[in-house]
């Protein structure tokens, strides 16, 4: 398992000018940098390849940022949008030689609504038929898509890993894998190692943070099991720390932070990988 971090918890939008965080990151010990890209236009993925290549680091992932019109199961338009979006991304992946596109790539985050069945039902129509042509075009490309479940507050249609291996099964594709984080775990799982124990080997990416989406380990989370079972369905992927600051306004609106969690954000990197190093031995 290769640690990594997340860009946001530094920046957004992440450009070709925010390379110059990386030999911070390599500094701090990690291997792999995920990448939330908001508009391909903000980066030139050459440019990106080869600062990480200069410091030794490699994209493990590339975040879908799934905006309000960016909706796989919303109006026409908005599916267009959020399928060509993630269509443009797949293809910096190719460059930046990123194996996984990771986030919740089915709806735009924060639509939350209580939606008559029938609609829901059709609404996972819509998105079933948007992801089996998105997943046809990863696997072409040789990449992976990474569903995330969302907690409640962040979305009504894909929760729990449940949902995710559901929707896994009904679009029937090789690329599409299952991406649990333990924030969104820690609201709506009954109990997160047996999440992912149910998720196996369709598990393909993995984020680690705090119950307060602080530092992982800083928290009231039970890291035992999940580091065991993690270890136990024998994953192999990126286990990555998506911690947010108010440091980053747009970001800690978006996300919900209101307080500081930590005296610093670069305490959230640090302490965060040495305890899942310690965790993960």
């Amino acid at each position: 398992m290769r640690l990594g971090i997340n860009t946001f918890l530094f920046t957004s939008p992440f450009t070709n000018e925010s390379t110059s965080l990386f030999p911070r990151f390599k500094k701090w010990g990690f291997a792999t940098v995920e990448i939330p890209v908001e508009d391909p236009s903000h980066i030139n993925p050459a440019h990106v390849k080869a600062e990480l290549d200069k410091h030794g680091l490699v994209c493990g992932s590339v975040c879908a940022c799934m905006g309000p019109d960016r909706d796989l199961r919303g109006t026409p338009e908005q599916q267009k949008t959020g399928l060509d979006y993630m269509l443009k991304l797949i293809d910096q992946m190719v460059v930046l030689e990123c194996p996984s596109l990771i986030g919740p790539v089915y709806s735009a985050v924060g639509r939350a609504d209580a939606v008559p069945e029938k609609e829901q039902k059709q609404q996972w129509k819509t998105v079933v038929k948007n992801l089996k042509t998105l997943c046809k075009y990863a696997e072409k490309k040789g990449k992976q898509v990474c569903l995330e479940p969302l907690n409640r507050f962040e979305t009504d249609f894909i929760n729990t890993c449940d949902q995710g291996l559901k929707m896994l099964r009904d679009v029937g594709s090789r690329a599409l894998r299952l991406h649990l984080d333990t924030f969104h775990m820690n609201i709506e799982e009954k109990n997160q190692g047996k999440a992912i124990r149910k998720a196996g080997k369709t598990l393909g990416h993995f984020h680690a943070c705090g119950s307060d989406r602080g530092t992982p380990g800083n928290d009231h989370i039970d890291w035992k099991p999940i580091v065991a079972a993690l270890k136990g369905i024998g994953y192999q992927g990126d286990v990555v720390i998506e911690s947010f600051t108010t440091d980053v306004k747009v970001i800690a609106r978006a996300a919900a932070i209101w307080r500081r969690m930590e005296p610093t954000r670069d305490e959230i990197a640090t302490k965060g990988i040495r305890f899942l190093k310690k965790a993960l031995a």
